[in-house]
């Protein structure tokens, strides 16, 4: 196989994403992305391609390489790549750069590392063959693709769950709700409680020397919106500071910005940003329910109309988050709520694992392929 050495400038014209909007909002269609994660949404969009490339040009993510979502907003943190597809595959490219350390090769040695479009466009790579690159690339995506499909099926999943919660406890339409009367807002049976006396923040701190190296990590750049699975994370070899130690079935609260609706259910054992609230129900009967409860759209209004004013940025305030009315309802009811949400969350937690495994076996494939040790 013929490999071959090429200068990005030579297979891909670059420009640098531009300022976001001024007016943002949290319940806008398209993403404000800046080249290494989602950060707000607004009303515009700049790119309506399904796929471009983005590498991010400095602040936190320097040198990570993405395809952006589509029709989102690229901001000025990023260099967006256009490929001559008659010279590169535009998903192989994505791989390849991806193997590449481009933050410790590119960096422009200024206070605050940096990525340019001087440095990048010199920057050489070897490729083969534009049919080996497609063979290549195929191979790669055939693992994104079933990732993505095991994604779509969760959201699937999720949306029945939210779906049932909603329908039973914000618009009181459960199951005998006809021969129930309502009383002052809570249906008669029912107890008048809060989320506090329903569950508890956790607070186990825990120092980076403390932990071993493939302690699984939860930050917030890993938590995903309006999903309740946290379906990704790092390793405690990332951590430099103290973290808070969660277990599988805690839930996850990212406490700044709460308007970005940060909230899942952990899958595993591990530790989580100190930014993130760790919420534990005493009873294995209140799991599923406080867990919708939580990441339901009444109670994150209510909690980011209610957060606290940072130095830098708003943030969730436990004491008001606790105090949210939370009418219990009867055990009957609970269990039978319980047991529907239940196997929906096993399996979230499975295709969740099992996605883990699809990029475990990925990413061991992708160097061999990209240096030609495995022929397609």
């Amino acid at each position: 196989m013929s490999w071959r050495s090429v200068k990005l400038g030579e297979i891909a014209t670059m420009k640098y994403g531009k300022l976001p909007p001024k007016e943002t909002n949290a319940d806008a269609a398209f993403p404000i992305f800046t080249g290494y994660r989602i950060a707000g949404f607004c009303d515009e969009y700049l790119y309506d391609e399904p796929e471009v490339i983005v590498v991010a040009r400095g602040v936190g993510g320097t040198g990570d390489v993405k395809i952006s979502p589509e029709k989102s907003w690229i901001t000025n943190l990023s260099i967006v790549l256009s490929v001559d597809a008659t010279r590169i595959n535009k998903r192989f490219l994505f791989y390849r750069l991806g193997q590449e350390s481009l933050k410790d090769k590119l960096n422009t040695g200024a206070a605050q590392a940096q990525i340019t479009i001087e440095n990048l466009r010199p920057y050489s790579i070897t490729i083969p063959s534009v049919a080996t690159q497609e063979r290549i690339a195929n191979t790669l995506s055939a693992y994104d693709d079933l990732i993505e499909n095991n994604r779509r099926r969760m959201r699937l999943l999720e949306d029945g769950a939210r779906a049932l919660y909603r329908e039973w406890f914000v618009r009181l339409r459960f199951p005998g709700h006809e021969h129930t009367r309502i009383i002052n807002g809570v249906p008669q049976g029912w107890e008048s409680k809060t989320l506090g006396e329903l569950c508890e923040e956790v607070r186990e701190a825990v120092k980076p020397e403390g932990l071993a190296r493939d302690t699984p990590y939860i930050g917030l750049e890993h938590m995903p919106r309006r999903s309740i699975s946290l379906d990704d994370w790092g390793n405690a070899q990332e951590v430099t500071s103290s973290k808070h130690r969660f277990r599988e079935d805690d839930i996850l609260f990212g406490k700044i910005r709460p308007y970005f609706h940060k909230v899942g259910i952990a899958f595993i054992n591990g530790v989580a940003s100190s930014d993130a609230i760790v919420i534990r129900p005493p009873e294995a009967r209140l799991r599923g329910f406080v867990l919708m409860t939580v990441s339901s759209d009444p109670f994150v209004a209510v909690t980011a109309q209610t957060m606290r004013e940072g130095s830098k940025m708003p943030r969730a305030d436990w004491k008001q988050m606790q105090a949210y009315p939370t009418p219990l309802p009867p055990d009957a009811l609970l269990g039978t709520f319980e047991s529907t949400v239940r196997p929906i969350v096993e399996q979230l937690r499975a295709l969740t694992l099992g996605n883990q495994k699809l990029r475990a076996a990925r990413d061991l494939l992708l160097p061999q392929l990209m240096t030609g040790e495995i022929a397609v």
